[in-house]
């Protein structure tokens, strides 16, 4: 693993590249980014063109999307069936809403986690749900997805197994193939809800026998063994059921070879196999699954062990690990592309540190880092921060822990200072920061125009937290700021200006080496951990590749010493009378303080 650690995996996207449940649809990244704003328009149109075409399959992810947007900015879809109360997409788009609300109340914690209040609440809250739901299904008898929504309803209200069988077979007369029906049928005839396993393998096992090559109900089965394994916690080799995990893989791996990698309509079922295939121990073939899924990492599988980006990182970095120590030490892994070759320009991710320290005092403060830096002076004394490309990383920028590099330098170089670094992140549309102070991140947020609107009370907390670090006396402006989702450039550049910093450079997440050109900017090689040691614990303060100026005592004290140290040099060099010993220790320690002005006098000159 030493030898071929830092190349194994190489080629992997960088992990701030990482996206968890990103929307690859344009047009429904855009009807959230207006939602959000409060303009239904291009809503209605996206969910026209799938009721009209028959789009069953992507009207179902659209409707989940734009309800969770409803969730937080009901304002636009009440709008809309104000205008057109028997819309039948606003009417669907209603009816997931209500069952989303009921969930989020009851939330997905198991039912001796959840009290009775959240139980009454998210009763009441289904039996409101059913009129809307029936009404969804009447005013477009031909659509499935209401039958989708009524199964959930189904598992939420404890329906019985009869009327779950009259609502499948509503949803299989419209679409008989229809992957979101059957992975919402499969959870209602699981263990953990009203079902068992072997009743959840036999219906996965003969929806994927009746199903089209290349269809997502083949992966249906491993959805399946992730309950088995994962949620329930059963036993690779537990009962019979061991075998049909080991054939729901394979099923799965063929099931991959269908779609092309990278495509963000095969990442549901992909990161459900890297996680089977790493409980298997079959670490290359999860490597090969890791590529294939590229940057789009989902909720689930990862969120049943934790937080799903941090997990799905590290497990990707743990099957890296694993196949380098499997590696022979004298062999060399495959050389593949560069993970970045593979993502299109605009949607490379990039990254920029603002620190509240002049630079001579951040280079002294990286040594440490494992990373290469480019480091520039800001107005007021401050710093701007940028990782420089490196053809052949270190083994600590190879193995970052789940951290993208400037976020793990300034996690590095803000311990043990007292002045705090702002890591902004630009990746395509999507705008972000993380706060650091004294090696902690206090605060971070995202701008997602498809996400959800921020909470206002964790909008708040983040406020008050900047608040707390730079001189802001009213944190209210940067809760309005926090909380809107469209135009996130703006709202980035308006948030790094609000808090008294210096502006965003120009490029920003544009092109790379936003800092390469800008006078005074310069570069602080990466270093490795002994010689890092040796120069941090260094009396010579030139030794970082930034030249630092010396305080007034500094001068004054080396050429006092010079003034005494040459003459007694000279004196014990001409006097016959003086010991060779005695003339070498003023000679040296001349020429010692010689050098450290004349260094110091070079730095002080250069540009």
């Amino acid at each position: 693993m030493l030898r071929h650690g830092s190349s194994v995996g190489a080629d992997l996207p960088p992990d701030e590249a990482v996206t968890v449940d990103a929307v690859a649809d344009p047009a429904l990244r855009a009807a959230l980014a207006a939602a959000a704003s409060g303009d239904a328009g291009p809503a209605r149109e996206l969910l026209a063109k799938t009721r009209l075409d028959a789009q069953w399959e992507r009207r179902s992810g659209c409707v989940s999307a734009l309800a969770e947007c409803a969730l937080h900015s009901p304002g636009w879809l009440e709008g809309w069936l104000a205008a057109t109360p028997e819309d039948p997409d606003a009417v669907l788009v209603k009816a997931e809403l209500c069952i989303q609300q009921a969930w989020e109340i009851r939330t997905g914690h198991r039912a001796d986690e959840v009290s009775e209040d959240q139980f009454r609440a998210f009763f009441a809250l289904l039996d409101d749900a059913a009129p809307v739901i029936a009404a969804a299904a009447e005013l477009n008898p031909a659509d499935p997805v209401p039958w989708q929504i009524a199964l959930t309803h189904a598992r939420g209200s404890q329906a019985p197994r009869e009327v779950f069988d009259d609502y499948w077979s509503e949803a299989v007369a419209r679409a008989p193939h229809h992957n979101g029906c059957h992975a919402t049928a499969l959870q209602y005839l699981c263990e953990k809800w009203y079902g068992s396993h072997e009743e959840m393998f036999d219906f996965a096992e003969r929806a994927a026998e009746g199903a089209l090559p290349g269809s997502k109900l083949n992966a249906l089965p491993l959805i399946a063994a992730v309950e088995y394994r994962v949620v329930a916690g059963e036993s690779a080799a537990s009962g019979s059921s061991g075998s049909r995990v080991e054939a729901a893989i394979g099923r799965a791996m063929e099931l991959s070879a269908w779609y092309e990698p990278g495509d963000p309509e095969a990442a549901g079922f992909r990161n459900h196999l890297a996680l089977m295939l790493i409980l298997a121990e079959r670490w290359s073939e999860a490597l090969e699954v890791f590529r294939a899924i590229g940057v789009h990492a989902r909720s689930f599988p990862w969120g049943y062990v934790g937080d799903a980006r941090k997990e799905f990182l590290e497990f990707r970095l743990g099957v890296r690990m694993q196949v380098a120590s499997g590696t022979p030490f004298f062999s060399r892994p495959p050389r593949r592309a560069s993970p970045t070759a593979a993502l299109p320009a605009a949607h490379a991710p990039r990254s920029l540190a603002i620190a509240m320290a002049p630079p001579h005092e951040v280079a002294e403060a990286a040594l440490m880092c494992g990373v290469s830096l480019r480091i520039a002076p800001a107005a007021s004394g401050l710093s701007y921060v940028e990782l420089v490309p490196d053809p052949s990383p270190g083994r600590r920028a190879a193995f970052s822990g789940g951290e993208d590099l400037l976020t793990g330098a300034a996690d590095n170089f803000t311990t043990g200072e007292k002045w705090p670094a702002l890591v902004l992140r630009r990746t395509a549309d999507r705008y972000g920061f993380t706060l650091f102070h004294k090696g902690k991140p206090v605060a971070s947020h995202l701008w997602d125009p498809s996400a959800p609107v921020t909470d206002h009370t964790d909008a708040a907390a983040t406020a008050q937290a900047l608040s707390a670090v730079f001189p802001v006396r009213d944190p209210r402006p940067l809760v309005t700021l926090l909380r809107g989702a469209n135009d996130p450039a703006r709202r980035q550049t308006e948030l790094v200006t609000a808090l008294g910093l210096p502006p965003v450079p120009e490029g920003f997440g544009v092109r790379d080496e936003v800092l390469d050109g800008v006078e005074g900017a310069q570069v602080l090689a990466r270093r490795g951990v002994l010689k890092g040691i040796r120069d941090t614990v260094s009396t010579d303060l030139g030794t970082p590749a930034l030249p630092v100026p010396r305080p007034r005592r500094w001068w004054v004290l080396r050429i006092a010493a010079l003034v005494v140290l040459v003459p007694a040099g000279v004196y014990g060099w001409l006097s016959p009378e003086v010991s060779w010993y005695r003339t070498l220790v003023p000679t040296g320690a001349a020429v010692f303080f010689g050098v450290q002005v004349r260094k110091a006098w070079a730095g002080r000159r250069s540009p």
